[in-house]
């Protein structure tokens, strides 16, 4: 039996444009992205979609199996809908924990990535997000999930300006079910061994993080990701947080479009027209 497609939309450009695909975090959907789309689709031809389990995209699970549940197995759900749509390459954007997704497609098949746009980037767990890691394995079993979901989103989004963003996510994690939150949960064990792997291999793929100045858990490692790598540049916005797409959307709108008009194919039959 072939494998259930992940749930998408899709909005096409009435003229010759670059695909952008945009990825959400655990525990959101596509729904994320309400704030980037009338932007982003008077430029460019979007794709929206929602991960395994997450959103419209519960049902596949069922046709998944138990062992395959890690960040390549969900990344190559991505590849088999681009597969399917005849996406060949695109610019990715991303948000938290959907920007390992896009760097993991980026090391499966670089080929397939034009540009990526990394936003509230997870690049490595401090120790204190390793301790709520750990934490929270050891209550999984016996603690609703939905506690767990607004103890980390206070913790990560703890500002009384990020309460909108914070909502948001809680809003969206609602719709998992206890059992898709853990096996999200257990993929955390696997970001530090992989950014570690992808921090000392850059690939040559022109990329931007853009991260809010009181993103206090994520920030300082992706400067020293954006230092080492010669790709790579970082936007940080300014009296934002961890979820900079949603509170402080134009600046996080005019600072990705203007990168991705940079490094798109469509710009350049633009102006050459």
């Amino acid at each position: 039996m072939s494998q259930a497609l992940l749930h998408h939309k899709i909005y096409r450009h009435p003229e010759p444009r670059d695909w952008v695909v945009m990825v959400h975090g655990a525990g959101g959907s596509s729904n994320i992205w309400f704030r980037q789309l009338k932007a982003y689709r008077a430029q460019f031809n979007v794709l929206l979609l929602d991960l395994r389990g997450h959103g419209a995209s519960k049902e596949i699970v069922k046709h998944l199996i138990e062992g395959q549940y890690n960040f390549r197995a969900v990344t190559k759900d991505v590849v088999q809908l681009l597969d399917h749509l005849k996406i060949q390459s695109a610019h990715f954007v991303g948000i938290s924990l959907g920007t390992i997704v896009i760097r993991t497609l980026a090391e499966l098949d670089p080929k397939r990535v034009k540009s990526m746009v990394l936003g509230g980037a997870v690049t490595r767990l401090n120790r204190f997000s390793q301790l709520l890691v750990k934490v929270g394995n050891a209550l999984k079993n016996v603690v609703p999930y939905m506690w767990l979901y607004r103890l980390f989103a206070w913790i990560i989004m703890p500002k009384k300006a990020q309460a909108p963003s914070r909502l948001l996510f809680v809003r969206e994690a609602r719709r998992l079910c206890q059992k898709e939150f853990k096996r999200w949960f257990r993929l955390a064990a696997e970001v530090n061994p992989l950014m570690r792997y992808f921090k000392e291999k850059e690939l040559a793929i022109p990329t931007l993080y853009i991260m809010g100045e009181n993103d206090h858990m994520f920030l300082t490692p992706v400067k020293e990701m954006a230092r080492q790598h010669h790709h790579a540049n970082l936007a940080v916005i300014e009296d934002c947080g961890h979820v900079c797409n949603v509170e402080k959307a134009e600046d996080f709108n005019s600072l990705s479009l203007a990168f991705l008009n940079r490094h798109s194919q469509a710009t350049d039959i633009r102006a050459a027209g």
